[in-house]
Parts: C-alpha cells; sequence; structure tokens
C-alpha cells in the first residue's frame, strides 16, 4: 500500500473479488484467513458492502456477492462498446461485412456493438442486443474454444447458416482481459468466408483487447 491508496477500500475489493470467484460463498473465517486480518475487521467489511447491496449473507453467515454488482455491470457494456468502435469500424469497411463485439452473459452470446459497413450493396442486418446460443455461431464458439483450450494468442472460428440461413461468420476470441470474456467477429452473405477474413478478425480482436486493457 502506497501513502495515496486506501488500505479499508482495498480490502473491500479484495473481498468482492474473492466472493466473485467462488460459487458457494465464503464465512467470515475464511475471508479472514484469506485477507490476512481478523475477524471484526471481515464483519465491518461486510456489513458496509451488505449497505450498499454489493453483498449479502445467507442463512447460513456464508457471504456472496450480492444483486448490487449488476447495476455497476450495466455501465460495462457502453464502455467496452466505446472501446471496441474503431477497431470494428475498420473491419467492417475492411472485409465489407457486418463486424461485431460479442459478451457471454449468462449462458449466452450478447452482441454489444456492431458497425455495418458503409460501401457495399448489401449486408447482413445484425443488431446490438441480439442474443444466440453460445454453442451456436462464430461469436460464441470463438468464445468457447479460448475457454477449452487456454489460449494466449487468438485463433479464429468459422461457421455457416447457425443463426441465419445462407450467412457464414468468422470470430475470434478476446485474450488477456481481466474481467471480459468475449470476441469479434463478422457475419457475411455468402457459403464460405474468403481465407484472408479470419487473419483480420484475428488482428482485430488484438486491437479491441489492447483497447481494453
Amino acid at each position: 500500500m502506497t501513502a495515496e491508496t486506501s488500505q479499508t477500500l482495498d480490502r473491500g475489493l479484495r473481498v468482492l473479488k474473492l466472493l466473485a470467484d467462488t460459487d458457494h460463498g465464503l464465512t467470515v473465517t475464511e475471508l479472514s484467513n484469506k485477507l490476512g486480518v481478523n475477524r471484526t475487521v471481515v464483519y465491518r467489511l461486510l456489513a458496509t458492502l451488505e449497505q450498499h447491496a454489493l453483498v449479502r449473507r445467507d442463512l447460513g453467515g456464508r457471504a456472496r456477492v450480492g444483486l448490487g454488482v449488476l447495476r455497476l455491470g450495466r455501465q460495462v457494456h457502453p464502455l467496452v462498446r466505446e472501446a471496441a468502435l474503431p477497431a470494428l469500424r475498420s473491419l467492417a469497411e475492411d472485409i465489407g461485412a457486418t463486424a461485431h463485439l460479442t459478451l457471454v452473459d449468462g449462458a449466452e452470446a450478447l452482441a454489444v456493438a456492431v458497425v455495418e459497413p458503409t460501401w457495399t450493396d448489401y449486408h447482413v442486418a445484425y443488431r446490438a442486443g441480439f442474443r444466440h446460443p453460445l454453442d451456436r455461431g462464430a461469436a460464441g464458439r470463438a468464445i468457447l474454444s479460448a475457454r477449452q483450450t487456454a489460449m494466449t494468442e487468438p485463433g479464429y472460428t468459422l461457421t455457416h447458416g447457425e443463426l441465419e440461413a445462407g450467412a457464414s461468420g468468422a470470430a475470434a476470441p478476446l485474450i488477456g482481459v481481466t474481467g471480459v470474456e468475449g470476441s469479434v467477429g463478422v457475419v457475411m452473405l455468402s457459403d464460405s468466408v474468403p481465407e484472408r477474413v479470419g487473419p483480420r478478425v484475428v488482428d482485430a480482436a488484438k486491437e479491441v483487447a489492447d483497447a481494453l486493457r
């Protein structure tokens, strides 16, 4: 800790991170051991976080992340979208296809930013807010691939006709962005994806990842 930082705030944020990393919650004793502080300090931290609905405690006394975190999370998508737009615009114009940034939302893939090319006669209509299962479509499959292989460099995923008849997709996962799980991709009306599109999508995913770090 430096003179410019708050020890109490630091501990509170560490509590939230510890709770976010577990599905079954943590007791005061477990948090005390993990933080290296006494139980009284933990009780005070939890009481403060509960007042802001960032933490809740069940009948057994285990602390879990509270619903107040969701209200904070709603502000993440606009920030991520703004950071991604330059790379998406460049990708859409270069490929001549609709480019999108997709993030994980529960068990679904959620398109949070979409950019359509300006110079094509026709392209796929794909809107922000569109949802689909993670195991269908290039965007979701790219995310699942990154999960399964723990890749450090993005590859790309190609699909055809999984979300819309006659449409093909290419997507690459975002790699190395803490707290954000997603992919960058394009969707086009074609029977197959041109060879250069996959590597170009990978480059765009790297650009977005760099913007978010």
